[in-house]
């Protein structure tokens, strides 16, 4: 707990030169127009790599893309696209381990993720340790739909475990990356993470934004996604 509010201070705290009057003009118009910016720049590089890689999941039969319905802002859905890192029958393999295995169960109550998850193929643990299977979401933060940092996007039944910090999640696009995945991901708990969501709402910037791009490289890098 101790590392999870020196992370959170460490990314999140008040910096001086920005003033309140700029850190709103950022979270209206600039936080848009560096993620359409940014994408733009990124695309010459990340479609080969996505074909490439759209190519490499179609091998096993199924889909090579995977779009699963998630919450905007607003409270508006969409679809969140990934590159498929599960074998086509995920979900029935998934509820078989959950009554089999009952510490996985409570695991799953806690987050919504698993450590050892049943579900993901050999190649999709390779793409999602390297975070790779997120690639095809700068489609979603050109369409609007998702920024480059905001809230890890959430299903519908999840907004319930945000509470009275539900609001804080419908107030901003969900992101690519975030501080939650720069600060512990699956290592902190389910209100850790809504507390790294609230603290991003009300402290969020341009050079915010930069570091937590710059934490994420860092660990796609380092391989450390889970």
């Amino acid at each position: 707990m101790r590392d999870f509010a020196l992370t959170v201070c460490a990314i999140d705290e008040p910096s001086r030169e920005g003033s309140r009057l700029a850190a709103g003009f950022y979270a209206r118009t600039g936080k848009r127009a560096f993620d359409i910016g940014f994408a733009l720049l990124l695309l010459p590089v990340l479609v080969p790599v996505i074909l490439v890689l759209w190519s490499a999941v179609r091998c096993d039969g199924g889909a090579g893309f995977f779009g699963h319905a998630r919450i905007g802002r607003n409270g508006k859905p969409f679809r969140c696209w990934k590159l498929r890192s599960m074998v086509p029958d995920a979900e029935a393999r998934l509820q078989s381990h959950l009554d089999a295995h009952p510490a996985a169960a409570a695991e799953w109550r806690r987050s919504h993720k698993l450590s050892d998850d049943p579900r993901v193929s050999r190649l999709g643990r390779v793409l999602r340790k390297t975070s790779l299977d997120e690639l095809p979401q700068i489609w979603n933060v050109l369409k609007g739909e998702m920024s480059f940092v905001g809230p890890r996007p959430i299903v519908t039944r999840e907004l319930a475990r945000y509470g009275s910090s539900a609001p804080a999640y419908l107030a901003q696009k969900p992101g690519i990356t975030g501080l939650w995945q720069v600060s512990g991901r699956n290592d902190i708990s389910y209100d850790e993470r809504v507390a790294l969501d609230v603290a991003y709402l009300t402290r969020r910037s341009f050079l915010k934004d930069l570091k937590i791009i710059a934490k994420t490289g860092l660990a796609v890098i380092g391989t450390t996604g889970r």
